[in-house]
């Protein structure tokens, strides 16, 4: 059997995350100016300019890092992991969809919750396979966290 190109199968790791990310902004977009605008928020929300740029990031990241782990499908384990990693994009996606397009934040914190959930999984399966996935990851985990107090906060708030 021929061995799968790591240019191509990195390339379909990141068209995952673009399409992630793209299902989640259109849930996203049509709130934010409105219903989101209209919330109470704690004074330590970020500006809304700043979180495409660091989704950007994270998302890129994100692919990145399941390609890494991906190349070490030899271990044992690796492929449950990497559907995991497919299966928790669904959350992430849904998370969006929870919060902003049902305008619901409850259901986005209970959304949240299980995607923190898998993310910090996630981490610890990265870390095991490849330190440098696992690092990759990190920051992600960090900006979930604050995503979670937020929506928390965004709760609580209204």
């Amino acid at each position: 059997m021929a061995r799968p190109n790591n240019g191509l199968i990195l390339l379909v790791f990141l068209v995952g995350s673009v399409a992630a990310a793209s299902l989640g902004s259109l849930a996203t977009a049509s709130s934010v100016d409105t219903w989101y605008a209209s919330l109470v928020k704690p004074s330590w929300n970020p500006p809304n300019w700043l979180f495409a740029p660091v989704w950007t990031a994270l998302y890129a990241a994100m692919a990145v890092a399941a390609w890494r782990v991906w190349r070490k499908r030899d271990i044992p384990g690796t492929a449950t992991v990497i559907r995991v990693y497919w299966i928790h994009l669904l959350l992430n996606t849904a998370w969006s969809f929870l919060f902003f397009g049902l305008r619901q934040p409850v259901a986005g914190l209970i959304g949240i919750v299980i995607l923190w959930g898998t993310i910090f999984w996630l981490l610890g399966q990265f870390w095991q396979r490849d330190r440098w996935a696992g690092l990759l990851w990190a920051p992600y985990l960090a900006w979930v966290t604050f995503a979670t107090a937020l929506n928390f906060e965004i709760w609580r708030l209204n």
